[in-house]
């Protein structure tokens, strides 16, 4: 799964705020994290654990991501169409619709 890793490693570079500005900022944290489709760390001085905020056009990419890189097969063919584009070597396609039109 290194593309799995290679695609999650993007997020090492997140914004940490504490929960007191977060709670004293909401408005402003969950415009930033929409505006900018970026990921916020919510950090708590207690043994409870951090947090994540992330707008959910950004998660449910995320997921579908994981979901088209699940399989070693199906990341293995994106990872060839990838390099494929960036060759300038892929082939625009025609899409099929629901009923194989």
């Amino acid at each position: 799964m290194p593309h799995l890793f290679k695609f999650l490693n993007r997020f090492n570079a997140m914004k940490v705020i504490t929960y007191s500005h977060a709670r004293n900022a909401l408005k402003s944290v969950l415009d930033d994290v929409v505006r900018d489709a970026d990921v916020t760390i919510i950090s708590r001085r207690d043994a409870e654990g951090d947090a994540v905020v992330m707008s959910l056009d950004h998660y449910k990419s995320l997921v579908e991501t994981l979901h088209l890189l699940s399989t070693p097969a199906n990341a293995d063919a994106l990872a060839r169409a990838i390099r494929q584009d960036q060759a300038d070597e892929a082939q625009p396609r025609t899409l099929l619709d629901a009923h194989g039109g």
